[in-house]
């Protein structure tokens, strides 16, 4: 059982004291905070294969660096207040839809699917939701999904997609700009015993989502960082997709 109290107790600080100095000082705290997230995901890599095979995966190929890109926000703190990772063949390079956890007091949640969809990928789920919704509708109507799952997350368009009328029958689902699953986490969800065994259930409900998108999207070109954001987004800027 790995005890969360202290990755809670380093990211409550780091962002309070977000800086080189303050990070130094306390890197031994870090240090501590890291082994045990690390020993966590490696237990669940060891656990995974009744979802979904991850070859030789490694916790340390899976789980994303604390330092922020600087390159493109220089405003950005140059740490993250979080600790995240993706399950999926490849770890952070997968090129396949990837399971993901992000682990941040009063911002925990596990979640997954199509974050970033290419034109072609979009177009391609779209397609198949509007010849036959069948399928997906089996998908987030089933109960084991509806029990960890508050539907379709992500940003939507605010008008229809290009290409399809206002009264389409299925129109709430094709305005979807992505296609993910979130489920939050309270803090005292994740400090419980059983959070490996609840963190395997929710990823194993979410296993026919992917089921269903994954022959749609082909080879994602870099895995899903999911916005730790728990509704949907209506409406986005630019032009329609």
């Amino acid at each position: 059982m790995i005890q969360f109290q202290p990755i809670f107790a380093f990211l409550h600080d780091i962002r309070l004291n977000n800086n080189h100095e303050w990070f130094e000082a306390h890197r031994p705290e870090y240090d501590q905070a890291k082994l045990l997230f690390e020993d966590f995901i490696q237990g669940l890599i060891f656990r995974f294969d009744t979802i979904e095979p991850l070859g030789d995966l490694a916790a340390k190929d899976a789980i994303f660096r604390i330092n922020n890109d600087m390159r493109f926000a220089k405003n950005k703190p140059p740490y993250k207040s979080h600790f995240s990772a993706v399950l999926a063949p490849g770890g952070r390079h997968s090129l396949r839809l990837p399971y993901y956890i992000h682990i941040m007091p009063a911002g925990s949640l596990l979640a997954g699917g199509v974050h970033m969809p290419t034109s072609v990928d979009l177009q391609a789920i779209r397609a198949a939701i509007a010849d036959d919704p069948g399928p997906i509708k089996k998908v987030i109507e089933a109960p084991e999904f509806r029990k960890y799952f508050d539907g379709i997350s992500g940003e939507m368009l605010k008008s229809p997609p290009r290409g399809y009328a206002p009264d389409h029958p299925q129109i709430e689902l094709l305005r979807h700009k992505q296609f993910e699953v979130l489920h939050p986490l309270s803090d005292e969800q994740v400090l419980k015993p059983d959070f490996a065994d609840h963190a395997l259930q929710v990823f194993s409900a979410m296993k026919p989502f992917f089921n269903y998108l994954q022959p749609l999207v082909g080879q994602q070109m870099r895995p899903a960082r999911i916005s730790p954001k728990r509704k949907s987004e209506p409406g986005m800027k630019g032009g329609r997709l």
